[in-house]
């Protein structure tokens, strides 16, 4: 599955936005960003293999191939389910719809919040970094009992209250997907995620259902004691997710031990789980990524490892990959 994602200097999952769109990211950060130094605003001070990425085009060309890979990757999927001549790819955030053109060559759905998902759905069903941004219930373990945690006023800022206990489905989502947890253990319960694994397999008639995000299992959970709940602006990850209200992102770990085993429930058997790493190392074990590193000139070749070994080493170790298939009947 390590196709379906592309990241570098010049581009970042899903990957599949038009060519000259995707290096925006690195351009907006250059010019918002208060902590990068002026010196390397200028790309004739960055590191070698990154001005190869970049080169004279802003990184365009070295972007371009990450979409044919992730098309293959498709067929592939296509291809275990028997080549049905309906399969269709649905994206889930889809935001404005901009993988349409590269997935061409197969019937493209696009969903995003608030959106309906096609019925009787044969295919693929992905999303990346879209199960983080749904909303979450906020709780805290005290003396045993779960208490909901929500949002006051201390003075002119807002601030978390406990309050009294938790609604009995947080309760329950704790108990089954989480199990006892420790004393002041704050955690989220992810129930919109489960209502839209829900929808997911009630659209899906047959396929796969892949889910790209950071997150973590249930055995995890304990090296967050404060939660999962962070915000983002400029890019720049803040930990205090209430401050300057309607100016961040907010995002919940994604708890992956909910999503394996409540998609069991609703007949999404797991096929795969690992660490993004892994998928990318499996994927070049046969010929020792020959296939992904072939490139027309050094030039290219050199901005391809330098991708590899940001999958590897990067984003690679902190997103996971869940696959879930379910089969039709026949």
């Amino acid at each position: 599955m390590a196709e379906i994602l592309g990241i570098g200097c010049t581009h970042y999952p899903p990957g599949l936005v038009p060519d000259e769109y995707c290096p925006w990211p690195l351009p907006f950060q250059l010019r918002s960003d208060p902590r990068i130094p002026e010196h390397l605003k200028d790309p004739r001070n960055w590191p070698a293999a990154m001005q190869a990425e970049w080169a004279n085009d802003q990184g365009v060309a070295a972007h371009a191939p990450q979409a044919a890979r992730m098309r293959e990757a498709f067929r592939r999927l296509r291809d275990r389910m028997g080549a049905p001549e309906d399969f269709t790819v649905v994206e889930l955030g889809a935001g404005r719809g901009e993988m349409a053109a590269a997935l061409g060559e197969f019937s493209y759905v696009p969903v995003d919040l608030g959106g309906r998902m096609p019925d009787g759905v044969r295919g693929v069903v992905f999303s990346n970094e879209f199960f983080d941004a749904l909303p979450v219930h906020a709780a805290v373990m005290r003396g045993g009992a779960t208490r909901e945690l929500r949002v006051g006023m201390e003075g002119d800022r807002f601030a978390w209250i406990e309050a009294g206990p938790a609604p009995e489905e947080v309760e329950c989502y704790r108990k089954r997907y989480l199990g006892d947890l420790s004393d002041g253990q704050i955690f989220e319960a992810a129930l919109e995620s489960l209502a839209w694994l829900e929808r997911i397999a009630a659209a899906l008639a047959e396929g796969f259902v892949i889910t790209i995000d950071y997150g973590y299992t249930a055995a995890e959970l304990v090296r967050f004691p404060g939660g999962t709940l962070m915000s983002y602006r400029r890019h720049q990850a803040l930990e205090d997710v209430l401050k300057d209200p309607g100016e961040q992102d907010i995002t919940a770990h994604v708890c992956f031990s909910a999503l394996q085993q409540h998609g069991k429930r609703v007949g999404l058997e797991m096929d795969r789980f690992e660490r993004l790493a892994q998928t990318v190392m499996a994927s070049g074990e046969a010929d020792q990524f020959a296939a992904a590193l072939a490139a027309g000139s050094p030039q290219d070749e050199q901005r391809r490892r330098l991708q590899l070994k940001q999958l590897l080493f990067g984003m690679g170790e902190t997103f996971r990959t869940l696959v879930q298939r379910k089969v039709g009947r026949k």
